[in-house]
């Protein structure tokens, strides 16, 4: 299957091709006509589509269908007018492998990193808790991406996510060897795992929605009383629970993103600022790589800002 990726589109050109839904809704606009409204992706990036007509069905999210249309801008975004679609058929020449958002590593190895920086802790109750937590989580773990649109919203992006803060953490626990460099990597571990009960996800990382759960208790909160649950199952108790605790329902850092309370001890402040710096590294990663080398990027609502892609000309590597 040759077509162009979602990262090449360019305004005022022609597309056909395969696309996977992501979402897609019939809505009513300001003139009382319903449209087609959808957000459509493959493993480069993703776009939003419209039908202006309101008799077009709204495809399953997850499914794959082919699009054809002309790529417009508005607001500052690129988005695909669809003339026609269809659902795909056995025959068509449909590889998943460019269509689904994938981490850059296999999960069986990001899996063996953390089982590696688990069985490395110097203390039983940080290995006891951490394990019986990933225990808890499941299968999942293996597929479950950290975001529905925002950064590692991809197939097995919670690996790649908690990997990358590892990773960054170990630089840091060099920098400032007074930390407790356990307690932190076991942070990093624990403090996004309950993403996996906030988010509705398929094995393809497709995100259509977030859970009752994730709705009304958010995994911060969960994080914490799954925790407690896993410690209480293992029979650790004590200031160790306290901390990873505290380090979860932290790691946002303020209460305007979700955390009632800041960090209050080092390796809870370094948790928070590893996690924002790796989801702002991969959102940067992703827009640099649509975006050419010289030019600025539409504004990124997340950030609230536009991003320039450096020429880099005068920097040899």
């Amino acid at each position: 299957m040759e077509q162009m990726t979602v990262s090449q589109l360019v305004k005022d050109l022609r597309f056909e091709g395969f696309l996977l839904v992501r979402s897609s809704d019939q809505r009513t606009g300001s003139n009382g006509s319903r449209y087609l409204d959808m957000n459509l992706t493959d493993r480069t990036g993703e776009i939003n589509c419209k039908v202006w007509d309101g008799n077009v069905a709204p495809p399953p999210a997850g499914t794959v269908i082919k699009v054809r249309g002309l790529v417009q801008e508005y607001n500052g975004r690129l988005q695909l007018r669809v003339e026609r679609l269809r659902a795909t058929t056995p025959e068509d020449p449909v590889d998943l492998s460019l269509l689904v958002p994938c981490a850059p590593e296999s999960p069986a190895k990001m899996q063996g990193e953390i089982d590696a920086t688990i069985e490395a802790f110097k203390s039983e109750d940080l290995k006891k808790i951490v394990r019986e937590m990933l225990r808890l989580a499941g299968d999942k773990l293996e597929w479950f991406p950290a975001a529905q649109r925002l950064h590692h919203a991809e197939r097995s992006g919670l690996l790649h996510h908690t990997t990358g803060m590892l990773r960054t953490a170990e630089h840091i626990i060099e920098a400032y060897p007074w930390l407790n460099g356990d307690l932190l990597r076991a942070g990093v571990i624990l403090h996004d795992l309950s993403k996996i009960t906030e988010m509705k996800s398929d094995e393809l990382g497709n995100v259509t929605d977030y859970t009752r759960d994730g709705l009304l208790i958010g995994h911060l909160v969960r994080g914490v009383a799954t925790l407690a649950q896993a410690a209480k199952n293992v029979g650790v108790e004590g200031e160790v629970v306290v901390l990873l605790e505290h380090m979860i329902i932290s790691h946002h850092g303020e209460a305007e993103f979700g955390s009632p309370r800041k960090p209050m001890f080092p390796e809870a402040e370094v948790l928070h600022w590893i996690d924002l710096l790796d989801a702002r590294m991969n959102e940067m990663q992703g827009v640099m790589e649509r975006t050419p080398a010289g030019a600025f990027s539409e504004k990124i609502w997340s950030l609230d800002r536009r991003l320039y892609h450096p020429l880099y000309e005068n920097f040899p590597e």
